[in-house]
């Protein structure tokens, strides 16, 4: 059974915690990258069939992570609005080389929650 929360702010350690693994996030960080360069290429070659490799690709790369990695289930599958913005946010923290700062609110969550 999914975990109930009141707020997206409430919701962004847990899903932070789902990903506790770096190695996770860094699949996730491909992937989805990934298929937003392949949906975009193909978008502007007139393809729209392409926009579909953003989701293929992207949880294509990031479930099984989940599974192999964390050996856990991926939040979506019980909050996917609210797991799309966490990827988003996840995503743009890597970028901006704070990965170290997602593995500290991950641990904190998993030590407070466990």
């Amino acid at each position: 059974m999914a975990r109930t929360f009141d707020s997206y702010e409430e919701f962004w350690p847990y899903y932070v915690a789902m990903h506790s693994q770096s190695a996770t996030r860094w699949v996730h960080l491909v992937g989805t990258l990934t298929g937003l360069a392949v949906s975009a290429y193909g978008l502007a070659r007139g393809r729209k069939r392409y926009a579909a490799a953003l989701p293929l690709i992207g949880y294509g790369t990031a479930w099984p992570a989940h599974f192999l990695i964390e050996r856990n289930n991926p939040a979506t599958f019980g909050h996917p609005a609210w797991s799309l913005r966490g990827d988003a946010e996840m995503i743009r923290m890597m970028l901006a080389g704070r990965d170290h700062e997602l593995g500290e609110i991950a641990a904190k969550w998993l030590a407070e929650n466990g």
